[in-house]
């Protein structure tokens, strides 16, 4: 008689159970790190709009309002205080304020709504929810 090589139900069983516990561990690791980089490019993303503010501010010597808002960066406001030397470019690089990294808009608190002569700017986070746990504010990236 000959014997039948091949594998058993049991040992087949092993190696999938094997893989699929190898999958889950590289896939954990794959998600958590793409949402730390999303975190992380949303700090970028509110120090580079920071950056257009303070240019906004040198030539007009004011910060934008809250109803001015970030297009304020892009397109000379048009209502509130009214910008002198306001740069015909605009102060950020394309034709619309950004979106974070899970597509939600930026909010912007200008100086007068903050209480102060400064601005704060808000991600509203993986949830999309403002004033929630996993908010990114231009406060605490510093």
């Amino acid at each position: 008689m000959r014997a039948q090589g091949g594998f058993t139900l049991i040992e087949i069983m092993v190696v999938l159970l094997i893989i699929a516990g190898l999958a889950y561990i590289v896939g954990t690791n794959v998600i958590g790190q793409l949402d730390k980089s999303k975190v992380e490019n949303t700090k970028i993303q509110i120090t580079q709009l920071e950056s257009g503010l303070k240019l906004f501010k040198i030539d007009n010597g004011f910060y934008p309002d809250t109803q001015q808002g970030l297009d304020a960066l892009i397109v000379m406001p048009t209502t509130g205080r009214e910008p002198r030397r306001y740069d015909s470019n605009g102060y950020l690089e394309g034709d619309q304020v950004p979106l974070d990294q899970w597509g939600s808009e930026f909010i912007y608190i200008g100086p007068d709504q903050s209480g102060g002569t400064t601005y704060e700017i808000i991600s509203p986070g993986q949830d999309g929810v403002p004033q929630t746990e996993d908010d990114i504010s231009s406060r605490n990236i510093r």
